[in-house]
């Protein structure tokens, strides 16, 4: 027999904290900052804290650990201005509760950026 569960929304138990998402292919956690100067989350979700660790180069810490430190990570970065928009970014799991995630100009030189974002896919331990 297939069954059809239909719902307006979904909601945690106390009725306001986000659902946690569990085995499910949904970002366990993502961030979004500015990397210059001090280094200021604009918003975040299951991310404690962020770390400036030298220029272009940051870390973020997560809230809820990781199954293993095998999962997915992606990240961006931009500067405001056509003659400095040109960036690429990557990011890579440092443990199961860090990621590690790095900006560079076409040159390939580190630099710091206005608009940073990263994200994380995997399994929470």
């Amino acid at each position: 027999m297939t069954s059809v569960l239909n719902v307006d929304s979904i909601a945690a138990k106390d009725g306001t904290s986000p659902v946690e998402l569990t085995k499910q292919s949904a970002a366990k956690a993502w961030i979004n900052f500015d990397g210059t100067g001090t280094i200021a989350v604009r918003d975040s979700f299951s991310v404690s804290s962020i770390d400036d660790d030298g220029t272009g180069l940051y870390s973020y810490n997560l809230s809820n650990a990781t199954s293993n430190a095998n999962y997915n990570c992606n990240s961006n970065a931009a500067t405001t201005g056509i003659a400095t928009s040109n960036r690429a970014a990557a990011s890579i799991p440092e443990n199961t509760s860090s990621v590690l995630i790095g900006a560079r100009n076409m040159s390939n030189a580190a630099v710091d950026c206005q608009n940073m974002h990263g994200n994380i896919h995997g399994d929470l331990a």
